[in-house]
């Protein structure tokens, strides 16, 4: 049996699922080459970790397939930026691969916990207080 990992990364509401394995160098998002999205800065940002794996590791022999479900395009990404990452670290088990990564950009293996605020109750929004009218 070979030897597949599945780790997730999560923004906002997107969650990603990432798969690897010993490959090729093959890297997909939900069965669509990374380098056929939509947008350059989209290609840029999942290429980041990717080109830092060559850097540091001098190759990059691992097949990903990346699941990626809910919320919007640029949370989808990042989700899937930071999936690829976490697999990638996981994977190779390398600390020097962990602290380039952390010294790029932290976000690249920490997730961002930021969420939307709750709306309150009697109020239109999360942050909006209910007006008033002395007249």
């Amino acid at each position: 049996m070979e030897n597949i990992l599945i780790l997730a990364g999560k923004r906002k509401r997107a969650i990603a699922k990432a798969k690897i394995g010993a490959g090729v160098g093959k890297v997909t998002i939900n069965n669509i080459p990374y380098e056929s999205l939509s947008s350059k800065f989209h290609v840029l940002s999942i290429g980041e970790p990717i080109g830092i794996t060559k850097e540091v590791l001098g190759n990059f022999n691992f097949n990903i397939d990346v699941k990626v479900s809910g919320g919007g395009n640029e949370s989808r990404i990042e989700a899937s930026r930071l999936a690829i990452a976490k697999a990638l670290v996981a994977f190779t088990k390398s600390p020097e691969l962990r602290k380039a990564f952390l010294s790029y950009d932290k976000n690249i293996l920490i997730a961002d916990t930021r969420r939307k605020e709750p709306y309150k109750p009697g109020d239109s929004k999360a942050r909006s207080k209910r007006q008033k009218s002395y007249r």
